[in-house]
């Protein structure tokens, strides 16, 4: 029986090609570490850039030698690529790492299920708990939630399936809020509602300021996700006779639901952490509160500010405490939105 041989990809690494990128990795380490021992640099920087150095040059001196000046170059661009991804991805791990380190420590069953009516930042860590900052999170996000998903995806269909002679200054004006501080979205709720009309701090007052940063992140991820939807499916709805806007909420919409259901994801992660809206309108209570229209209104962020300001041991771990949880639930949602994202529309 003949054997066929399974087809390789010319650019696939061969198992002698591993070897040798670990040689060079490997001694590339050894070099950095001797180099920087003999000499007055030290430090992290200092390792991490003579590193980088010495592997693009010892990666693009073995591939001029092998195979010409073209395979040098392509290495040494390799490595710096390389060197920018592992750039990047130092800050984040070190968050992380600092965030899981710190905030371990306070967590507890007892943090999940009382709030901090009873006790005070300062107090042990076995009183008190966030179960008033999570809920209040969640109740201002929802809101949040149900104002911006009609407006962004409206918006979106908007400029990207009627295209009126509004559709310039309303994608100029979305692309403008994307990068609107949320301070100013905190402040321009206090001075055009909570001051004149409410008069009171409450969990409303902060879901409208987060709202005002929800739309734009919701309504320019929706245009991305509409604008990937082919032209042909419109065509084929109007050719059977429906109208535009039945095309568009039988065929188009249902074509993009995953990836607006990303948009929604993207936006909440968007506000989850939003820091100074909170601080200026919800009053930020220690008690859950299940009445979002009355009362001040506990939430993650203004928890942990509030610990932090405390300044004691135990204030301190509660609001490492309180970061870690609310980066687990950010990661959370980058992660479903993520996994939403790369599902295949079914046809």
């Amino acid at each position: 029986m003949t054997t066929i041989p399974t087809p390789r990809k010319p650019w696939a690494a061969t198992p002698k090609d591993r070897v040798r990128d670990l040689a060079i990795l490997i001694g590339a380490l050894v070099f950095t570490y001797y180099f920087v021992e003999i000499t007055p640099m030290n430090g992290k920087l200092a390792y991490f850039s003579i590193f980088f150095l010495v592997y693009a040059t010892f990666s693009g001196t073995y591939q001029g030698i092998k195979r010409g000046s073209a395979a040098a170059k392509d290495a040494i661009v390799n490595s710096i690529v390389v060197v920018g991804a592992v750039a990047t991805l130092i800050p984040i791990g070190s968050i992380l790492a600092t965030v899981i380190s710190k905030g371990y420590k306070g967590i507890s069953f007892n943090l999940f299920t009382t709030d901090m009516s009873m006790a005070t930042p300062t107090d042990p860590l076995t009183n008190g708990g966030i179960l008033h900052a999570i809920s209040g999170t969640l109740i201002m996000v929802l809101i949040a939630l149900i104002i911006s998903v009609p407006l962004g995806i409206l918006t979106a269909l908007y400029m990207t399936e009627i295209k009126g002679r509004f559709m310039r200054p309303i994608k100029f004006l979305v692309q403008a809020m994307s990068g609107v501080p949320s301070v100013v979205a905190g402040l321009f709720i206090l001075s055009a509602i909570l001051y004149p009309i409410t008069k009171s701090f409450s969990g409303f007052m902060g879901a409208l300021a987060l709202s005002i940063l929800m739309i734009p992140t919701i309504a320019r991820t929706s245009e991305e996700v509409l604008l990937l939807i082919p032209s042909d499916l419109r065509e084929a709805g109007v050719a059977l006779g429906g109208t535009q806007w039945r095309t568009v909420a039988m065929i188009v919409l249902p074509a993009a639901r995953s990836g607006l259901i990303t948009a929604m994801i993207l936006g909440v992660a968007r506000i989850a952490g939003e820091t100074a809206p909170l601080l200026l309108l919800t009053g930020g209570g220690d008690k859950v509160n299940g009445n979002p229209f009355s009362g001040p209104f506990g939430s993650l962020p203004y928890y942990i500010w509030k610990s932090f300001n405390s300044g004691s041991e135990e204030a301190i771990t509660r609001a490492w405490a309180g970061l870690l949880v609310l980066i687990v639930i950010i990661l959370i949602l980058f992660i479903s939105a993520r996994s939403l994202s790369s599902r295949k529309v079914k046809r």
